[in-house]
């Protein structure tokens, strides 16, 4: 059979972390027939050579290739592409690991394509990856209709042919950004590029170690020598023009000005950052021109026009005021409506604590930065306005797993508002509703069991700040509380907020017990009610569907007996037949069994009241905290009996007594 995939994974030195890499591996759902390994060891020092020619013996598809050190992953992972024989080359570094399908549907993707190149989403554990990039699968992906170029590590899929029709190789040799000038290049060159964004392929994670190469303080002389180098291919691929800026805007915003602004700048020895920016100004003017410039984000404009100036002190100003610009996010409503899960909210931008604000100038609407007359003017004469684009401000709400990273857009409408503070000066607020289907919010699947997390995603002026969904103020939030049963098999998916802060999450399919702690918070008591035999409780439920077969009760003694009853749901309310012959003269708690699709049998959940049948057979519901009328009261603690003092103490007193009496005499 022919080799599908080829995989490429240039090794030095990775310690535990290359076990989280061979798994995802060992599980790839292609056929160990149909995808090979090569683990190239560039001269590592560690264990990890032995482990590697363990793993080969073990698995006939693992190969492994020792060379001596080249201090940089681009020698190995050409060694790689000599060595593979598979229709596509796929790149993984020693610290990342796989999608369990990665391998299986980036090559299924691609031939359906016919793509030279194959990316497949990523997630950043600890680290950020391109976002937008992966809203929607792009199967016809070029640098000018798709966000590729924010996408340049080479964690992809490259056709080999592709690769050898061109000779591309990586450059060698202790570097940096050797990973653009492939990328770039293969972009440019490819007659396809296909972007699959409903499957998490890749997880790029950080060590807890801190050691990523990726990481760690560079040479600012040597990296932007190299960076040069990406810049160069562009020029030799495209002409000069719209194309040529855009793509060039990419290294402008995030190699350079990103680096110059707020606590990434800040947080750097002051020498340092000034080394850093020297290399910063030489490449700007040297490289780009005016249509470079205007592809940025307004904050982003602004920083890149000082560059421009030569006017650092101003950047850095610019970068302390930067650092207190804060994401705020406050939820308003929470609801459920047929299933899906109705989200209100606000956002909005802070600096320091307090809102940002804007000024009008007639039809102007222009954003106040802290920066001296001089650089005003520099930037005045770049054509660089102050005019804050707020009508293209916007917001997003994600959908994160808690474990993984995996993150999916919700469907968000939003308005504008324009709040007034006053002579002339404004703050933006962003309303939004979104809605969340727990059957289609992964691009179209079912979320799956776990904690899922709601993050925001704040977009206005150039900058792009992200915060968590925050706690309820005044939110109309009863229904939204309310665990809901969706899917089929039934499953529940529970709303709920986190302890301390209070941020909005999601528990599908009974991950945590969080179901009896909300129950307590959401069952009003006063609908409780005992009816001859009859019981009606409130369930922490929002229930579409009727019938006994969704949710059961069952009643329950320790060292007694569990005695189940069929439950009739009528809304939130289960109707149920007590068994008072087996429940009489005790007291019972109460269970629901809800229906969960990962363990394919219910999971029983205690409610907040009990249930008392006296000898009669006369039943009531109670709080589950009141105390049992049959329980005897503890009898008080008796006082312990002071002890007598010691001997020697009573004949000092005596002694004492005695003295006195004599000085009195």
């Amino acid at each position: 059979m022919t080799v599908k995939v080829s995989v490429v994974i240039a090794v030095y030195n990775p310690g535990k972390y290359v076990e989280d890499c061979i798994t995802g591996l060992l599980r790839q759902s292609l056929t160990p027939d149909e995808f090979e390994v090569f683990f190239v060891d560039d001269g590592s020092t560690d264990e990890t050579p032995a482990r590697l020619d363990q793993l080969a013996a073990e698995h006939p598809h693992f190969h492994v290739i020792h060379q001596e050190s080249s201090g940089w992953s681009g020698k190995p992972r050409n060694t790689g592409i000599e060595a593979a024989q598979g229709e596509y080359v796929m790149f993984v570094d020693h610290d990342d690991w796989l999608g369990d399908e990665a391998l299986e549907r980036m090559y299924d993707y691609g031939k359906a394509n016919e793509a030279d190149v194959v990316v497949g989403k990523m997630a950043g554990i600890g680290r950020p990856v391109p976002q937008e990039l992966f809203r929607v699968n792009r199967p016809r992906a070029t640098v000018e209709n798709a966000p590729l170029i924010d996408s340049l590590t080479p964690h992809k899929m490259f056709r080999r042919e592709f690769l050898n029709e061109h000779n591309m190789r990586f450059k060698e040799g202790r570097r940096r950004l050797e990973d653009h000038v492939f990328v770039v290049e293969a972009y440019l060159r490819a007659k396809s590029v296909a972007v699959l964004g409903d499957y998490l392929c890749y997880y790029h994670i950080t060590r807890d170690d801190g050691s990523n190469a990726g990481f760690q303080r560079f040479d600012p002389v040597g990296y932007f020598g190299n960076l040069r180098e990406a810049l160069d291919v562009v020029e030799s691929l495209t002409e000069p023009g719209a194309l040529r800026d855009k793509l060039f805007s990419r290294w402008l915003r995030n190699e350079m000005v990103e680096r110059l602004r707020g606590q990434r700048l800040l947080k750097l020895p002051e020498d340092y950052a000034e080394e850093l920016y020297t290399e910063i100004h030489k490449v700007v003017t040297e490289r780009f021109g005016p249509g470079v410039v205007a592809r940025l984000g307004l904050a982003q404009k602004v920083v890149a026009g000082l560059v421009f100036a030569d006017r650092y002190q101003d950047i850095r100003t610019l970068a302390e005021w930067e650092a207190g610009i804060k994401p705020t996010g406050e939820l308003t409503s929470l609801e459920w409506q047929d299933g899906t899960l109705k989200v209100g909210f606000d956002s909005e931008l802070q600096i320091d604590g307090e809102p940002m604000t804007f000024r009008r100038d007639g039809e102007r609407r222009l954003l106040g930065l802290p920066l001296s007359d001089e650089a005003l003017k520099a930037l005045d004469g770049q054509g660089i306005k102050l005019d804050a684009p707020l009508a293209k401000s916007d917001v997003d709400l994600v959908v994160r797993h808690r474990e993984d990273a995996r993150q999916f857009y919700l469907p968000v409408t939003s308005e504008l508002h324009e709040i007034e503070a006053g002579d002339g000066v404004f703050r933006q607020r962003i309303s939004a509703r979104a809605e969340l289907d727990p059957e289609t919010a992964a691009s179209g699947a079912p979320l799956d069991k776990g904690i899922w997390d709601l993050h925001l995603r704040i977009k206005s002026c150039g900058w792009s700040k992200e915060t968590r969904l925050g706690a309820v103020r005044g939110a109309d939030v009863e229904s939204g509380r309310l665990a809901a049963l969706t899917g089929e098999p039934k499953r529940l998916v529970l709303p709920y907020w986190t302890d301390g802060p209070g941020n909005l999450s999601l528990d599908v399919d009974q991950h945590t017990n969080k179901l009896e702690g909300e129950a307590v918070a959401v069952m009003p008591p006063a609908e409780a009610a005992v009816e001859g035999d009859a019981v009606r409780l409130p369930l922490p439920l929002h229930i579409a569907a009727t019938g006994g077969e969704t949710v059961q009760l069952r009643f329950e003694r320790k060292n007694v007996g569990k005695y189940p009853a069929d439950a009739v749901l009528d809304g939130r309310i289960a109707a149920a037949t007590l068994p008072l012959e087996k429940l009489t003269g005790m007291r019972w708690a109460v269970r629901v069994g809800v229906p969960s699709a990962a363990r394919g049998e219910r999971k029983w959940t205690r409610l907040p009241v009990d249930v008392v049948v006296d000898a009669s057979g006369a039943a009531e519901v109670i709080d589950r905290h009141t105390p049992s009328a049959t329980k005897k009261a503890a009898p008080a603690p008796k006082k312990k009996a002071a002890a007598p003092r010691p001997l020697w103490r009573r004949a000092a007193g005596r002694i004492k007594r005695a003295l006195t009496n004599q000085k009195k005499g």
